[in-house]
């Protein structure tokens, strides 16, 4: 059994300890154990989440399955366009996936974006991340390639959209 629901600052430390075992798990083979801590405690600090969630610069949403947390995501209009939402994290447990929360938290956010009369969400997807195939059956599409700089790394990415109806 499962539920939905936002999270608050009071989640802040869980989303960290979900991030650091889902991040490694997912990124290990396509990034050094290097960029992946460096990137954790850039990302995922206590003091960016809590700003991110306490000032509304990102709405995270939760689904938790007998009591814990299991899977989040985060999203939030663009700074430069705020016609177009981003979907910034979604991350399930390596043990729930195949449960169908991935899809459960997209679409949630997709109401969400609706709700709030907009109707296009995009993404960005590492482009060695095997979530890609996921995200196009999700009816997301590339639209272009981006090489972002994180402190010392790059993530090369893809940059995904998909129009809300």
């Amino acid at each position: 059994m499962y539920t939905i629901r936002t999270a608050t600052v009071a989640d802040v430390e869980t989303i960290r300890q979900l991030a650091q075992e889902i991040w490694y798990e997912t990124y290990l083979s396509i990034l050094t154990k290097e960029q992946l801590d460096y990137m954790l405690a850039e990302i995922y600090s206590t003091e960016k989440l809590t700003q991110q969630i306490s000032n509304n610069e990102q709405t995270f949403i939760l689904i938790v399955e007998d009591g814990q947390i299991v899977a989040f995501a985060a999203y939030s209009p663009r700074e430069e366009d705020a016609e177009i939402y981003k979907l910034h994290k979604l991350y399930c447990l390596p043990a729930t996936q195949g449960k169908g929360y991935g899809k459960l938290l997209i679409s949630e956010v997709s109401n969400q974006v609706l709700e709030a009369g907009k109707h296009l969400l995009e993404l960005n997807v590492n482009r060695y991340n095997k979530a890609k195939s996921f995200y196009e059956k999700m009816g997301f599409r590339v639209m272009y390639e981006d090489d972002i700089a994180i402190g010392p790394y790059w993530m090369n990415d893809y940059i995904m959209r998909k129009e809300l109806r």
